[in-house]
């Protein structure tokens, strides 16, 4: 319920998340902080190989177990190359458009454990000496890293201890507006995670006895394909990915609503189970939409690519402009609150 839903403490949460770097393959410090969250609240949990973590709350039914994940890991990028003069090509990590971080100050983050600081730019900007600066391709040919430090060779930047291979993380610019809206980017996934951490937080402190054992996972690998896809207890039967909702044109989700997907590229989810969670809106006046992804896919859909036999759907609060400058609105957390709270205490399905 909203009155259940702690705005405060939840944008708090979130800032720290998303200000926390973690590009995939990057994600030890936010693991680490999702561990310390966990240790807090006082509920167990295990660490995969694979660097996620899996809270378990057990429930009344202990033979049929519902989880819901959510991911930490975020669009990144990586060293490819440390030209003569001094600057860095990037290989990107996940799916985005160049143009979506042109102009973006960045961190390096180094072997030794030092970060660096730098711009990413096109190498022809400067409109007073390139005609062309505006119209040239946005592409990994073009975009280069400007290190903010005394270099004008490879040979001084590899002195900083930068090397092919170092992570690139894009800086956040988190803000939370007075008229609700909070912009920054990586609230793909981090919005979900902080929902999903608060939940939980809320249900121990609650002491509230849920109907079925219930796994609450935190993937690290997500943006690049197989976040959730394993480790999933042979008891499951309902997997949620908890992820945002893709809003553009021809799209019904909005900034205000908890939007639940049909289907995205990887096909309908489980049919059922989504009418479920539409049913639970509609008893709970919780503000939603249903809505298609056209490109998109989730840690659920991952997990039955990798063969386990669960029922699989996928709601989370309204994103605008995905992979880029992202924003929500309080509203659609609270939305997406009410619906994990009314899901996780809710009877599962015959």
């Amino acid at each position: 319920m909203i009155s259940d839903f702690d705005e405060k403490r939840t944008i708090n949460l979130l800032k720290r998340l998303v200000e926390t770097p973690s590009p995939s393959g990057y994600t030890e410090k936010v693991m680490a902080l999702i561990t310390k969250e966990l240790d807090e609240i006082g509920v167990s949990h295990l660490k995969t190989n694979k660097g996620a973590v899996i809270a378990t709350i057990k429930g009344v039914d202990t033979a049929r177990h519902r989880l819901l994940t959510a991911h930490t890991d975020t669009l990144g990028a990586m060293v490819k190359e440390v030209k003569e003069d001094g600057r860095l090509k990037l290989a990107m990590i996940g799916g985005f458009n160049w143009n979506a971080v042109e102009g973006e100050y960045c961190l390096i983050h180094t072997a030794s454990g030092k970060d660096v600081r730098g711009t990413i730019l096109m190498h022809k900007t400067s409109v007073h000496v390139y005609r062309n600066a505006g119209s040239l391709e946005r592409s990994a040919e073009n975009i280069e890293v400007r290190v903010d430090e005394k270099v004008t060779d490879a040979k001084g930047t590899h002195a900083l201890g930068v090397e092919i291979g170092d992570f690139v993380s894009f800086d956040p610019r988190f803000e939370a507006t007075d008229s609700g809206f909070i912009k920054s980017r990586h609230l793909d996934d981090k919005a979900s995670t902080a929902l999903l951490l608060e939940l939980i937080r809320s249900l121990q402190e609650q002491g509230t006895e849920l109907p079925h054992t219930t796994h609450f996972y935190i993937s690290n690998n997500e943006e690049i394909g197989y976040g959730g896809n394993s480790n999933i207890p042979v008891e499951t039967v309902e997997y949620i990915a908890v992820d945002m909702g893709a809003i553009g044109d021809g799209q019904t989700t909005d900034e205000y609503t908890v939007s639940i997907c049909a289907k995205d590229s990887s096909g309908p989810y489980h049919y059922a189970l989504t009418q479920h969670l539409t049913r639970l809106c509609k008893n709970g006046d919780i503000p939603f939409k249903l809505d298609i992804y056209p490109y998109y896919g989730s840690d659920a859909s991952a997990a039955i690519r990798a063969g386990f036999d669960v029922k699989h759907a996928l709601f989370g609060p309204g994103i605008e402009s995905s992979h880029a400058l992202e924003r929500t609105h309080v509203d659609s957390l609270k939305a997406t609150a009410q619906l994990l709270h009314a899901y996780v205490t809710s009877a599962m399905m015959e």
